[in-house]
């Protein structure tokens, strides 16, 4: 039995979006204690996911009881983890994102490109400044277009039974 794919919350991705100014609306890494943004790169069973920190680091993090009963952490999913200070290969999952929260993350262009799931850390306005008149349009000219006219096309006609649609069918 597969599990739904999360979808993206077009109204609250509206309302988040919404805000005036610079505030971002969404809970962020605490950086004070060493949390970071990393991607559920696995999912290997017993409460572990193997995670791509921000940092560029593969490390085997921990989901804790509290949040494993009530949030499911998939393959893809952005977390928030937090390395243990004695062994540095190893983290626990401190929060999940949703894929509606990530991509608002995204628009914003708080995430590292390691982790940027969506590619939208450009910024907005530099995407907006497309000038129309630079699309590139093949145009065909009149003489491509008397050497298109002039060409018939060449049916050939097969009378053997191996092509008959019949003999395929009975």
């Amino acid at each position: 039995m597969a599990r739904r794919e999360e979808k993206v919350d077009a109204e609250l991705l509206a309302r988040l979006e919404s805000g005036g100014g610079d505030k971002i609306r969404v809970p962020l890494p605490n950086r004070k204690v060493n949390e970071m943004f990393a991607i559920a790169d696995q999912i290997l069973g017993g409460r572990r996911v193997r995670a791509v920190c921000e940092d560029g680091d593969s490390r085997l993090a921990r989901i804790p009881g509290k949040m494993r009963r009530r949030q499911w952490v998939r393959e893809g999913d952005l977390i928030v983890i937090q390395p243990w200070d004695f062994q540095d290969a190893k983290a626990n999952v401190v929060m999940r994102y949703t894929k509606t929260q990530s991509l608002y993350l995204s628009r914003k262009g708080v995430l590292p490109d390691i982790v940027d799931l969506f590619g939208m850390s450009e910024d907005v306005s530099e995407v907006t400044k497309v000038v129309i008149d630079e699309k590139i349009t093949e145009e065909v000219t009149e003489d491509e277009e008397e050497t298109i006219a002039d060409e018939k096309p060449v049916y050939t006609e097969t009378t053997s039974n191996d092509d008959d649609i019949d003999s395929f069918f009975g």
